[in-house]
């Protein structure tokens, strides 16, 4: 009924939010894509997507057909892996950023450890910025991460907001300095922070400084200050601070897989690992 072309056009959508994003990680062109998602709610008898101009958001529809998309794709990735017989070797390198802590890429990976089970996953998780600092060292072969301000590299895993969280009960007086919960140099949301609030001209102060992701949302549940966090992946305990607080608009940020210089021995696994968490890149976050 639902032809696989059209199901990994759509996944790539609902990733992105973007047709012209899609069409670039499927290597389409945009009227494709289009024509791709148009075929797919035919026949589904349902519209997947509202779009205009400016936006692009799943509908209800959109939001079941998800994961019934992944699923039928895994099932075909699986049974192709097996009759074509090829087994996967190595030392995979992988680098995951802190933000990742608390979504569902241990199931994602442990989907690859299962179809692999000969590939050694050697797991890094960092600030995104020092795994940056790593892939261009040659210590990681594959890092999924925020991406730098000035990096063009990287496959778009999705692209979200920025906004500024806290505890519900939070209360920030408009008179002090902003009390800021901030992951360490070179921390890519801590830089973003800092730039928007010196913009706004709005004093700050460092409130909590951590290394791990765990230990800022422990600060923050706490009432300690705010963070700034991607807009599709706040913790549980957390809300958005209102916007009549008057804190700075933060920008946006895309989520990136960046490929390292590329060892003969781990290639293969890198690519199989990349396209399985493109595949199932809705599970990494939270949908509002």
């Amino acid at each position: 009924m639902y032809d696989l072309s059209h199901l990994r056009t759509f996944l790539a959508v609902s990733q992105t939010l973007s047709f012209t994003q899609a069409a670039r990680r499927l290597g389409l062109r945009q009227s494709t894509v289009s024509q791709h998602v148009r075929r797919l709610e035919d026949a589904t008898g349902r519209q997947l997507f509202t779009r205009d101009t400016h936006s692009v958001e799943l509908t209800e529809d959109g939001e079941a057909m998800l994961g019934f998309a992944r699923r039928m794709l895994e099932v075909q990735e699986q049974a192709s892996a097996f009759f074509t017989g090829t087994r996967l070797r190595g030392r995979l390198r992988f680098g995951a950023s802190e933000d990742f802590v608390l979504t569902r890429l241990p199931e994602i990976l442990e989907g690859f450890r299962s179809d692999h089970p000969e590939v050694d996953l050697e797991l890094t998780v960092e600030l995104s910025g020092t795994l940056h600092e790593q892939l261009d060292a040659g210590k990681l072969d594959l890092v999924l991460a925020k991406r730098r301000a000035e990096d063009s590299r990287g496959e778009l895993v999705w692209h979200d907001k920025l906004v500024w969280i806290g505890a519900e009960r939070l209360r920030l007086d408009p008179d002090r300095p902003v009390p800021l919960i901030v992951y360490p140099p070179p921390g890519i949301t801590r830089a973003l922070a800092l730039e928007a609030l010196e913009r706004q001209g709005r004093a700050w102060r460092i409130a909590c400084t951590s290394g791990s992701l765990n230990g800022l949302i422990a600060a923050a549940r706490a009432g300690l200050g705010v963070m700034a966090h991607s807009q599709g992946m706040v913790p549980p305990g957390l809300v958005r601070v209102p916007e009549r607080v008057g804190l700075p608009e933060l920008g946006e940020v895309d989520f990136v897989l960046v490929h390292g210089r590329r060892r003969v021995s781990a290639q293969g696994a890198a690519d199989a690992l990349a396209g399985a968490i493109l595949a199932a890149g809705d599970r990494l976050h939270v949908r509002g």
